[in-house]
């Protein structure tokens, strides 16, 4: 049987298995429950589409009692919180990847104290459509740069990053 390989993320431990991606918290495989951390992320997207909702009402009132600058305000962050809702509805919180069922894998180089280096993993879900999981790798106070080069060359090795 072959070792995984196994490399630090933001929250903990990615999994490298012959046959399966596997996402920890505390780097042992055998605390991973799907039934208790679910696999999407509705409940965060219900939040934003609540304050969403929030800050168009307070645009409204803010325009109804002519504080324009309010209700633009309130408007810009409103319009973000709705894109950030559909640019995520596709995305998946699943700690287990099937590899047989990967479809695309990217590498996104993080910026320097702005954001972080990330793996995208396009894959097709247990109901047979394609969902997104983005792999956070430790940020720059987490010895990062270090860590992103150990990932990648793992992710190369096993054929789940092509370029």
């Amino acid at each position: 049987m072959e070792k995984e390989k196994t490399f630090k993320t933001k929250t903990g431990f990615c999994h490298v298995l012959p046959d399966q991606i596997v996402l920890t918290r505390d780097g042992i495989i055998g605390n991973v429950s799907k039934t208790v951390v679910g696999n999407n992320i509705s409940r965060i997207l219900i939040i934003y589409g609540g304050l969403a909702v929030f800050m168009f009402y307070n645009a409204f009132v803010s325009f109804k009692n002519q504080q324009n600058g309010s209700a633009i305000f309130y408007v810009l962050f409103a319009v973000f919180l709705v894109y950030a809702i559909l640019k995520s509805l596709n995305n998946s919180a699943t700690p287990i990847i099937e590899r047989n069922k990967i479809k695309d894998t990217q590498f996104i180089n993080g910026k320097t104290g702005l954001t972080r280096s990330r793996f995208e993993i396009t894959f097709e879900d247990e109901n047979g459509k394609l969902k997104k999981r983005l792999i956070m790798l430790p940020g720059s106070l987490s010895d990062g740069s270090k860590e992103t080069e150990k990932a990648v060359e793992i992710m190369k090795s096993e054929k789940i990053l092509l370029t």
